[in-house]
């Protein structure tokens, strides 16, 4: 019998690709989502990608009794794979008790119900946000816990303190908390991606959605950053690659692999890209021009970070596949695929 696996936020950008992946892998999933930061549509194009429908919960985690009647509906879910938060620095630093609810609440909500379970999987979305500015480049896991920048950020770390607390009075309760780097790109059906709503927070989606002519041009914030271009570098990893990482993660556990109950893994593709470097694979990859402007640093804004992926790659036998323009051209089909269907609805 396949496993019965929940995946909350399940029809955000990086929850819905997870569910693909699963489905493919012979997993039954059960999404939970309140719609506040998705749509109800990419269920549909997971249903078109998977040939099969997830079950899907309209849940609003923070609500404890809700929570407790999804258990009593689905007593047999393995495992969890929690998606669902809030996660945007600049709204966390303007609205921090909608953060610390919506990202906690939820979490101490699941983790209650999973106690009470004799094996309880539990595969928690983190954020290399933890690390703030890293004294090391690059970044193992390894790496100091700094001070929070945001609520958002502190969030992530309050979350693997619940976990590793939960994880120390509870043997039957095993987690894993992935740590990702930056996620980009699309399904290469473009049935599924990023959908952000609102002005996007995240590189990719802005510099698709000014391609397209949605917005007038890009802002770069900072070129005087003490690196190559004085642009600041990230690590992009394809969303397909993360979400393949998850089943990875889900998969060591039920197979009783895990070093200890509670276990971190870094994210990301090991490699750093600026601004600049992402601007022209994007171009170079689409053929498309893309209008851009320098503007004044951003607050905020760390350096660069980059992830050392030895860890995930020795013992979660996981290694991204796909490079940048892969991923770049992948996210511009994505575009081009929303803004047909927004003519189509017109």
């Amino acid at each position: 019998m396949s496993s019965k696996i929940l995946v909350t936020g399940g029809l955000g950008f990086i929850g819905s690709h997870t569910v693909v992946a699963l489905q493919e892998k012979g997993y039954e999933v059960v999404i939970i989502d309140n719609l506040s930061n998705s749509s109800i549509d990419v269920l549909a194009g997971i249903t078109k990608i998977t040939q099969q429908t997830p079950a899907f919960e309209n849940i609003d985690l923070r609500d404890k009794t809700k929570v407790k009647e999804f258990f009593e509906k689905y007593p047999n879910i393995e495992g969890v794979i929690h998606f669902a938060a809030s996660k945007a620095v600049g709204e966390s630093v303007e609205n921090p008790l909608l953060y610390y609810e919506n990202n906690l609440a939820s979490l101490i909500y699941l983790l209650q119900e999973l106690q009470a379970k004799d094996n309880a999987y539990f595969i928690f979305s983190s954020s290399c946000t933890v690390y703030g500015q890293a004294d090391d480049l690059p970044i193992t896991e390894n790496a100091p816990v700094k001070k929070a920048e945001s609520p958002y950020g502190n969030t992530k770390q309050i979350g693997e303190e619940i976990l590793t607390d939960t994880a120390k009075i509870n043997k039957n309760f095993k987690a894993i908390s992935l740590r990702y780097f930056n996620p980009i790109g699309a399904h290469p059906t473009a049935e599924i991606g990023e959908l952000p709503i609102g002005t996007p927070q995240n590189l990719i989606p802005f510099i698709t959605q000014t391609a397209i002519g949605k917005r007038k041009e890009l802002s770069v914030f900072g070129d005087d950053y003490p690196t190559p271009d004085g642009t600041c570098i990230r690590d992009y990893i394809h969303v397909m690659d993360l979400a393949k990482a998850h089943v990875v993660a889900l998969e060591r556990l039920q197979q009783k692999k895990e070093k200890s109950n509670f276990e971190v893994f870094n994210l990301g593709t090991g490699k750093g890209s600026s601004v600049l470097e992402v601007i022209n694979s994007f171009e170079r990859s689409t053929g498309e021009k893309l209008p851009y402007k320098i503007v004044g640093r951003r607050e905020g804004d760390i350096v660069a970070a980059y992830a050392d992926t030895q860890k995930a790659n020795e013992e979660l036998g996981w290694k991204t596949e796909k490079h940048l323009d892969e991923a770049l051209k992948s996210a511009w089909d994505w575009q081009k695929e929303v803004v047909k269907r927004e003519e189509k609805d017109n």
